[in-house]
């Protein structure tokens, strides 16, 4: 299973990335709705694990590989920490904080509701958790983690943290 992953994500990086990503973000949203909230198979919300999946495999798939492909080529420093230290800092300021208004916003969009709302309510809370999460998380996939596999060790952390955005996200319906 490894060397056909490997394979694929040789021959088709931004697809075989972004099927992944949609495929742990889905993820991430049963283990929301059926560990964290215990809503049970016969009430599982199905539209929300699909706009989970579509955000995750035409978004965050996307997005992350060109961001982690762009921070690869363009922030570097003769002292490796420093780079590893700008690449965390860079992405936490500029990729969480945009993604994170992308992800509320959409899905309010695709849920028919205030993307103001949304945001109003869970933005700040959710960007703050990233914080306690997400840097430690990135300097060990920027330091010990090839290119091609850092969106993958993002998307098998994110199992958790897809669960913790899929939960903030429906709180409230």
């Amino acid at each position: 299973m490894l060397r056909w992953y490997q394979m694929k994500l040789a021959s088709r990086p931004l697809l075989t990335q972004s099927v992944t990503t949609a495929v742990l973000f889905a993820t991430g949203d049963v283990m929301a709705q059926q560990a964290v909230e215990k809503v049970g198979v016969e009430k599982h919300n199905l539209a929300r694990t699909g706009r989970m999946a579509l955000y995750g495999g035409a978004v965050f798939g996307p997005a992350a590989t060109t961001w982690f492909k762009f921070l690869q080529q363009r922030i570097n420093f003769q002292n490796t920490n420093v780079t590893i230290a700008a690449r965390v800092l860079t992405d936490q300021t500029v990729f969480a904080s945009t993604n994170l208004f992308c992800f509320l916003s959409s899905m309010a969009i695709m849920e028919g509701t205030s993307p103001k709302d949304k945001l109003d309510s869970a933005y700040w809370t959710a960007l703050q958790k990233n914080w306690m999460l997400w840097p430690a998380v990135q300097a060990v996939n920027f330091k010990l983690v090839p290119l091609e596999h850092r969106v993958l060790v993002v998307n098998i952390v994110s199992l958790g943290w897809n669960c913790y955005l899929s939960y903030i996200n429906s709180k409230g319906k």
